[in-house]
């Protein structure tokens, strides 16, 4: 008990740190590179935040507890449009300047292919390595068609020169992987020594363990005024959990995704999707109002799980 409470403990530190390091090297590398924060948010962060994921569903897979992959895979999506936007716009309103917008309709129609493939009960690796390449596909969308350039009330620091921004940037990225892990392997400890079901730690406590770097990254974000790069982070993030972890997943361990996960809980990861989705299009920003509510909705859902 002591051993796994010290390890989430050091793995909230950890991921603290992180973040921060994370967010300063990434605005650095998007000066540097002229891009726009949104599209480093997608790409850069979102890829990088994404890794604590990765290693939880296909340790998960391999050890044959596919609920705790695929939950996870599904609880950090929620936990990404819910939680992590929630609590950034709590501490500081997210600007919606009109970007993204694409981005929200790759995670919707990546949310509803994944909803398709649960409800089959389809497990294979084509359809993993299928995953794998509609996420190449959409990176090198991105690279070739990455926005705007970056916007000036999103310049605030002076350009950094390309090796501290590169090594700020993973520097920050082992220290959300290291503590990342830490917080997972402390919180399965404490919840296999409650015995709560697979399912339920794969969509709540790995979920949220392994979500934790990206809302280190998007906080740290939003204190700084990088609307577009916390934004940018949690959508950018939602596609890799589904089209990059779900591939790799479904590639290693063609296992179906468990129908606990396929019903009730991906209905709600698309109505998310959705929200989301209407929001860029049509909110200016998301307030503080808002933002309560989508944390309101998360805490909601978490109740929900754990009443089933």
């Amino acid at each position: 008990m002591i051993e796994a409470v010290l390890l989430c403990l050091a793995g909230l530190v950890g991921l603290a740190i992180g973040g921060e390091l994370l967010v300063r090297g990434a605005v650095g590398i998007a000066q540097k590179l002229g891009v726009s924060t949104l599209f480093t948010g997608l790409v850069i962060v979102g890829f990088a935040t994404s890794m604590p994921e990765m290693v939880a569903s296909v340790q998960a897979s391999l050890a044959g507890s596919p609920e705790i992959a695929w939950g996870n895979i599904v609880g950090s999506n929620l936990a990404n449009t819910l939680l992590i936007l929630g609590i950034s716009a709590l501490i500081a309103p997210i600007v919606l300047t009109g970007t993204g917008r694409r981005d929200a309709v790759v995670a919707l129609g990546a949310t509803l292919l994944l909803w398709g493939i649960a409800l089959s009960q389809a497990g294979a690796r084509w359809i993993g390595i299928a995953l794998l390449v509609a996420i190449v596909a959409y990176i090198v969308w991105r690279y070739r068609h990455p926005g705007r350039g970056v916007p000036e009330d999103e310049v605030g620091d002076s350009p950094q020169r390309t090796l501290v921004a590169g090594g700020l940037f993973a520097a920050g990225l082992a220290a959300l992987v290291l503590g990342g892990d830490a917080l997972v392997r402390g919180a399965i400890d404490l919840a296999t020594i409650f015995r709560v079901p697979e399912t339920v730690i794969g969509l709540t406590v790995v979920a949220v363990g392994t979500s934790l770097p990206e809302l280190a990254a998007s906080v740290a974000a939003a204190l700084r005024g990088k609307s577009g790069l916390a934004l940018g982070n949690v959508v950018g993030s939602n596609i890799y959990n589904i089209l990059l972890i779900g591939g790799a997943t479904m590639t290693i361990a063609p296992f179906a995704v468990p129908m606990d996960v396929a019903g009730v809980q991906m209905a709600f990861l698309t109505l998310s999707a959705l929200v989301l989705l209407l929001l860029l299009w049509f909110a200016k920003r998301i307030g503080r109002v808002l933002g309560a509510i989508l944390f309101a909705a998360f805490a909601a859902n978490v109740v929900l799980v754990f009443s089933l």
